[in-house]
């Protein structure tokens, strides 16, 4: 049995490349969501350390057993009596080419870890001739979906970049998914034509709850390689199933608590019933219609 609601805190971080700072940043605002109800807390993708320096990943970057961060986390978790998702951390994964991994864990009230998600799609492309990513030379991506329940609701998880492969939630929602979840760190730019839209579509598709705790700003880089400091969009979104944006937490860093109506979900979907009239089809193939 589903319950009728659920109380959430989104937190919205500017992370730099400290572990240890940014720790100290997320601590207070995970405390402060559950002082004011929050049954589940949300951080953002790269909650732990984002940095474009790898030199400087490989030396702070632990495997998961030993992050000083994740320890911190659950135990904030255990100590709150809380849900957290902990929207990913940059973690030592053991590969044979040094690639790390991208990782949302999923932190019960007892302290436990109840799932793992490792970001399946990576964010390799070209922004504008001064601007390129290739998450795939540090990262390696995941292999699997994830659906997991955070005080007993279905959650799917996923991360960032993400968002732009609808079959992902679509088969999250089909198999019984009625919160979705989506940290990320988005690139101003993209982030300034698409978060919104994408991150609703998601949630129209799906009839489901879209949370979607995010970077912001300017991050700070000590270790860096020199040049601007890498900036991300902001705007943690919470989107309901119909469509709606419930909370948007601009540019600054934060928290903001919203209570969702759970039985919204079944509302949305009784009224657009889209995820059972999938129909199977044959493969598109080109026709050539030109004539000589």
């Amino acid at each position: 049995m589903l319950p009728p609601s659920l109380t959430v805190g989104l937190i919205q971080l500017s992370v730099g490349d400290d572990p240890g700072t940014n720790l100290a940043a997320t601590v207070p605002l995970i405390r402060e969501a559950a002082a004011q109800g929050a049954r589940l807390v949300l951080t953002p993708e790269a909650t732990n350390l984002l940095s474009p320096n790898r030199d400087w990943q490989a030396q702070v970057l632990r495997p998961e057993a030993g992050d000083p961060t994740l320890s911190a986390l659950w135990a904030e978790a255990k100590s709150a009596g809380i849900w957290l998702l902990i929207g990913s951390l940059a973690l030592a994964s053991g590969d044979p080419d040094g690639r790390f991994a991208n990782r949302s864990l999923l932190i019960g009230p007892d302290g436990e870890i109840a799932a793992r998600y490792d970001k399946l799609h990576m964010f390799d492309v070209t922004i504008s001739d001064t601007e390129a990513y290739r998450e795939s030379a540090a990262y390696r991506p995941g292999d699997r979906a994830v659906l997991a329940r955070a005080a007993g609701v279905p959650v799917g998880m996923t991360i960032c970049y993400d968002l732009r492969f609808p079959h992902l939630y679509r088969q999250l929602a089909q198999a019984g998914a009625r919160i979705l979840t989506v940290p990320a760190a988005f690139n101003p730019v993209t982030g300034e034509a698409h978060w919104e839209v994408l991150l609703r579509a998601r949630a129209i598709e799906t009839g489901c709850f879209v949370l979607a705790p995010a970077q912001c700003g300017a991050h700070a880089s000590r270790h860096g390689a020199g040049g601007p400091l890498r900036r991300s969009h902001g705007h943690s979104l919470v989107v309901d199933p119909w469509g709606k944006v419930l909370a948007d937490m601009g540019v600054t860093p934060g928290l903001s608590v919203v209570t969702l109506d759970l039985e919204a979900v079944g509302r949305a979907r009784s009224r657009i019933p889209s995820l059972s009239h999938d129909r199977s089809f044959a493969a598109p193939k080109d026709h050539d219609n030109t004539r000589d």
